[in-house]
C-alpha cells in the first residue's frame, strides 16, 4: 500500500541516493529497529540528557520506518518477509516506548506503579497493532485502513509526537492516560475487527 502522507513524501526524496546501492529496505528496517531500541533505553534511564538523546533516536527510527517502505517500492525489492520484518519492529519498538518511559519514571510519585502502567500501555499497544494490521490486510484490495489519516498525516504520524513529549516533562501524565487508553483502544479496533468478519 502506497503512502502519500508529508512523511511518506519525504522519505520517498531521501532514499533516492539508495536505490541503486547495496543498500536494501531490510538495512534501514535494522537502523529502524537498533535506533527504537536504543531510544526506550535511553527514555528507561530517565534522566534529562538521556532523555534527549532518546528523543532524538526516537525520530531517526520513526522516519527509517517511512525510509524503508519508501525503498522497498522505489527499487522493487518489496518481500513478504520484508513485511513481517518491518511490522514486528514497529509493533515492538512503539510497545517498548511505553515501557521505557514507565521504567523512567519511577521515582515519581506513583513509584514502580509507572512500570506496570507502561506494561499495560505497552499490552494495549501490540493488541491494537495485530488488530489493525488484520483489517489492513482484509482491505488491501480496497485500500482502505483501520484508522485512516487526515491533512496528509497518517494515523501513525502521531508516534513523531512522542519525543517532543518526553522532551517537554508531559510523558507522565501521557503514561498515565496509555496505561488506560492503550487498552480501550485495543479494544475499540477489536469490536472493528469484529464488525469486519460480520460484513
Amino acid at each position: 500500500m502506497v503512502g502519500d502522507s508529508w512523511t511518506h513524501k519525504i522519505a520517498r526524496v531521501c532514499i533516492l541516493p539508495l536505490v541503486n546501492t547495496s543498500v536494501t529496505p531490510n538495512h534501514l528496517t535494522g537502523l529502524r529497529f537498533i535506533s527504537g531500541l536504543a531510544a526506550c533505553v535511553a527514555f528507561a534511564i530517565g534522566t534529562d540528557q538521556w532523555n534527549l538523546w532518546g528523543g532524538i533516536f526516537w525520530l531517526f527510527s520513526a522516519f527509517m520506518d517511512r525510509a524503508d517502505g519508501e525503498l522497498a517500492r522505489a527499487s522493487g525489492k518489496m518481500s513478504a518477509w520484508g513485511h513481517k520484518f518491518d511490522y514486528f519492529c514497529d509493533v515492538f519498538v512503539t510497545a517498548l516506548f511505553f515501557v521505557g518511559i514507565g521504567i523512567g519514571l519511577r521515582d515519581s510519585a506513583l513509584g514502580y506503579w509507572t512500570i506496570i502502567m507502561g506494561i499495560s500501555a505497552s499490552a494495549g499497544v501490540v493488541v491494537a497493532e495485530i488488530l489493525a494490521e488484520i483489517i489492513d490486510q482484509a482491505k488491501k484490495d480496497t485500500g482502505e485502513k483501520a484508522y485512516a489519516g487526515f491533512a496528509g498525516f497518517d494515523f501513525d504520524d502521531v508516534l513523531y509526537l512522542f519525543a517532543p513529549v518526553v522532551w517537554l516533562g508531559w510523558h507522565y501524565p501521557f503514561l498515565i492516560g496509555a496505561s488506560v487508553g492503550a487498552p480501550a483502544f485495543a479494544l475499540l479496533t477489536w469490536y472493528k475487527s469484529k464488525n469486519l468478519k460480520q460484513d
